[in-house]
């Protein structure tokens, strides 16, 4: 059975500790992270034992990481790993420079280790039965897409500046959305953005409003829309137009229970944000990658998926503060 570390251990962290304690094919065997209290109250709830990274590399006991620290920590962790023999699941991006990502990514081939991406929306139901549907030719040849992804609020100013900005830390989940979806390489970027939400976010020298524009070498083109305010809840559409028919996947709810009165129809509000959001998606991914390496496989998305995912978001960044189409 395949023996797990959970290195970090904040609110995406804890969720993976959970999923890993509680899957049938993996066991939690060590979790790591600087706030003693944090380690102490996920060791309780799983059984893990508490530990350092520089143990957990080093121990024989341990066959894959989890990432799930700060992005800054993310390349040089997954070196370390790969050197020691582990396989390696990384919470997205890899690093915030793509040059960093590259030379990360050579390191990692020429260890030969596995290096999983947490692009956690690809294993959402939703999104995946739409990437289903589409590659089985439901709708024809993809021909126009508009993906639209809001947040409830911004995250604290704090944030925003050590956040590598909204294309890289926001859009860049689109981003690999819209590769997943059309099946083939954007070859081309534009991109238009502005300071509409919050001042404070211009001033941390960032956006909170964009619109990118992607277009393939056979012509597909995609639209991303991205806020940080969504007063209505944590909203994330997708819809699908080809030459055969259109695919749209609307905002899951609660419930479907609805009410009719004289002051019209109403229904269950949005769910508040990602966590809520994608909690399928993140026990799913975790157990592809589990079943991954105890089948021999390689789990994907891989290092090459978050790079790609990157250099668009290094496009559009670039796209929106020239006003240039950005030629990939």
């Amino acid at each position: 059975m395949l023996a797990i570390a959970v290195l970090g251990l904040g609110r995406i962290g804890r969720i993976h500790a959970a999923t890993v304690a509680a899957s049938a094919n993996a066991r939690l065997v060590a979790v790591a992270d600087p706030i003693e209290a944090a380690a102490k109250e996920v060791a309780a709830r799983t059984g893990a034992r508490i530990s350092t990274i520089d143990d957990i590399l080093a121990a024989s006991d341990v066959d894959a990481v989890l990432i799930a620290t700060p992005t800054d920590t993310h390349a040089d962790l997954i070196e370390r790993a790969a050197a020691a023999g582990k396989a390696v699941f990384c919470e997205k991006p890899v690093d915030l420079s793509s040059a960093r990502v590259r030379e990360c990514l050579a390191r990692v081939s020429k260890a030969g280790t596995a290096l999983f991406v947490g692009f956690n929306r690809r294993f959402d139901p939703h999104f995946a039965t739409l990437e289903k549907r589409i590659r089985a030719g439901e709708i024809g040849k993809v021909e126009l897409m508009q993906i639209t992804s809001r947040d409830p609020a911004p995250p604290p100013v704090d944030y925003i500046k050590r956040s590598g900005g909204l294309f890289r830390d926001m859009m860049i989940h689109d981003l690999d959305m819209a590769r997943f979806l059309l099946g083939e390489e954007p070859v081309s970027v534009q991109a238009a953005a502005s300071c509409l939400v919050d001042p404070a976010i211009g001033a941390a020298g960032d956006i909170d409003t964009a619109v990118v524009t992607l277009k393939t070498a056979s012509g597909a083109i995609c639209q991303i829309s991205n806020s940080r305010r969504a007063t209505y809840g944590y909203d994330q559409r997708v819809e699908v137009h080809g030459s055969l028919g259109m695919l749209q996947m609307d905002n899951p709810l609660p419930t479907m229970v609805r009410s009719a009165s004289g002051k019209g129809y109403t229904g269950d509000a949005l769910m508040p944000f990602f966590l809520e959001r994608y909690q399928q998606a993140y026990a799913r991914e975790l157990e592809h990658f589990i079943a991954c390496l105890n089948d021999g496989k390689a789990p994907t998305p891989n290092g090459i998926d978050g790079l790609k995912a990157l250099e668009l978001a290094d496009a559009a960044e670039k796209a929106a503060r020239t006003g240039e189409t950005v030629k990939l």
